[in-house]
């Protein structure tokens, strides 16, 4: 293990000089390259090494059109609890190993994730996935967008499935998870310094924007609104913005890298993304997803909501 985390490291650096040598790369899209975040022209996306796995976190629809080559297909839908009367919330870990092990993952895996939306869906299985102790994950910093745009093959091969065993470790669950509960002890609490973000669209803070699944329109009392598409080039090249760009945006919480920060959205998706930014790329230490976010928080109506409009659309 220490060998091949040696020779993991080793390309991971390669990875770096390469994207600093390449000419055709302007500067805005130099690629943020630290343990979680790869570029298009990694080589983990053209190795021969079976145990390196490349998932495609977008929908059989999106995959069946073309994906990368090798790419295998999960989505969201494969790892959310189906029992209760809302969408969103997290498998527990056995269920989420037996749905690994069913496309012939192993926990001796490494992967590498991509979406086309920027990575808020691949986020999600980052998290997911960090949540229960296991980190060979990597997101693909702009998605199969960028990938293609830079000269990336696209195939509709879909390589032969093997059902394994998948396992997790023994460990408890890493804290980077707030229920409910907990996230209602904080903000009624006078001597709480934990910081809410909500990364949600303006729309939705405010409540002029019901998105589908929750009960109503809203926001949890004492959240801040930063809207997770800003930590990305949205709309272009979809891959995160330069490290100074991130720190000025998320300035606006004014919190250190030691202070606790929670983090929601809808159904705990884009919240997943701004917690990899704030994690991954600038460094903050404790930093905690609410997972069930609204859509849960919105179903308990004897929580604490505000709302800054009547006005609410519904799609």
């Amino acid at each position: 293990m220490i060998l091949r985390n040696s020779l993991l490291l080793i390309m991971l650096a390669t990875a770096l000089i390469s994207c600093k040598e390449n000419s055709k790369l302007p500067p805005q899209e130099e690629v943020l390259l630290n343990s979680h975040l790869v570029s298009y022209d990694s080589p983990l996306l053209n190795s021969t090494d079976a145990t390196i796995g490349i998932i495609d976190f977008r929908s059989q629809e999106a995959y069946d059109k073309g994906h990368l080559p090798g790419a295998i297909n999960l989505y969201r839908n494969d790892f959310q609890d189906t029992t209760l009367p809302y969408k969103g919330m997290r498998i527990n870990k056995s269920l989420m190993a037996e749905q690994l092990g069913k496309v012939g993952i192993t926990e001796k895996a490494t992967l590498v994730v991509y979406d086309d939306k920027g990575s808020s869906d691949a986020s999600r299985l980052w998290w997911l996935l960090h949540l229960y102790n296991f980190e060979q994950v990597y997101l693909l910093d702009g998605g199969i967008g960028h990938w293609e745009k830079m000269g990336g093959t696209i195939s509709r091969n879909k390589p032969k499935i093997n059902p394994t065993i998948f396992r997790f470790t023994d460990q408890p669950d890493k804290p980077v998870l707030i229920t409910k509960e907990n996230l209602l002890r904080l903000i009624k609490s006078d001597a709480s310094r934990a910081i809410l973000v909500d990364a949600r669209s303006k729309e939705e803070y405010e409540g002029r924007y019901l998105k589908a699944g929750a009960k109503k329109a809203g926001r949890i009392p004492k959240s801040i609104n930063i809207d997770w598409a800003e930590a990305v080039d949205y709309g272009n090249t979809y891959t995160f913005k330069p490290l100074a760009e991130l720190e000025k945006i998320y300035g606006r919480i004014a919190a250190s890298r030691e202070d606790t920060i929670i983090v929601y959205c809808h159904t705990g998706v884009r919240s997943s993304h701004t917690t990899f930014v704030l994690t991954q790329l600038l460094d903050y230490k404790n930093v905690l997803n609410y997972d069930g976010s609204w859509v849960e928080w919105s179903y308990n109506d004897d929580l604490p909501f505000e709302t800054e409009s009547i006005t609410i659309v519904k799609n």
